[in-house]
């Protein structure tokens, strides 16, 4: 973490008080965000992870975007919240289970155990935000870390567009499925021009 607090510093000397912080909480209307990044892992659109929250990076990466695509997330989140099919009829139990099998592990989960309470935690996070109208941050999470880290992840291009780059792909989908007007996002990397032009600012608003 030594290296985001020394980010947030420089940030700070080159914008001023309203400079991008590492893993800040940001704002983001589900349904107007549209595209995804697109890495290529060279020079243009390079890999950036969650490491790299708060990161000011120039040039023309933002524009390797494509529109948001069906994910299996999504998938399954709708096929089971619209459609009404339980976990095990959408195929993700057999998914996991079959990746388990095979290598040990599938996206952090060991268990079958695991799996279950994935999804039970699922159905929780949907019924509050289906009863309150909004998704929790992190910071009002009992894991949570630090500012937005965890979060749904998005990157900002210089145009202001929210780019989604995974991370928190479960959410997202429960939110785009309920409508919900904004939902709070960890800042991924973000265009100086972006910063420049005030669409940080306005990100930062949670309504």
């Amino acid at each position: 973490m030594p290296h985001k607090v020394l980010r947030d510093h420089v940030n700070k000397w080159r914008f001023g008080p309203g400079a991008p912080l590492s893993d800040e909480c940001i704002y983001v209307s589900p349904l107007d965000v549209r595209h995804v990044y697109v890495e290529d892992r060279g020079a243009a659109a390079p890999v950036f992870k969650r490491r790299h929250s708060g990161v000011v990076v120039a040039g023309d990466w933002d524009l390797s975007r494509a529109p948001l695509p069906e994910t299996r997330a999504a998938r399954v989140i709708h096929d089971h919240f619209v459609r009404g099919l339980s976990w095990a009829e959408t195929g993700i139990v057999d998914y996991h289970l079959a990746i388990i099998a095979e290598k040990g592990v599938s996206e952090g989960l060991r268990t079958s155990r695991d799996v279950h309470a994935r999804y039970e935690t699922l159905d929780r996070v949907y019924e509050e935000a289906l009863r309150t109208g909004r998704l929790r941050s992190q910071r009002e999470l009992p894991e949570h870390f630090r500012r937005e880290h965890g979060g749904i992840f998005v990157h900002v291009g210089r145009d202001g567009a929210a780019l989604r780059s995974g991370g928190g792909r479960h959410r997202f989908a429960i939110a785009r499925i309920l409508k919900l007007a904004r939902v709070p996002a960890q800042l991924g990397v973000i265009h100086p021009d972006a910063v420049r032009a005030g669409h940080l600012e306005r990100l930062r608003r949670p309504l």
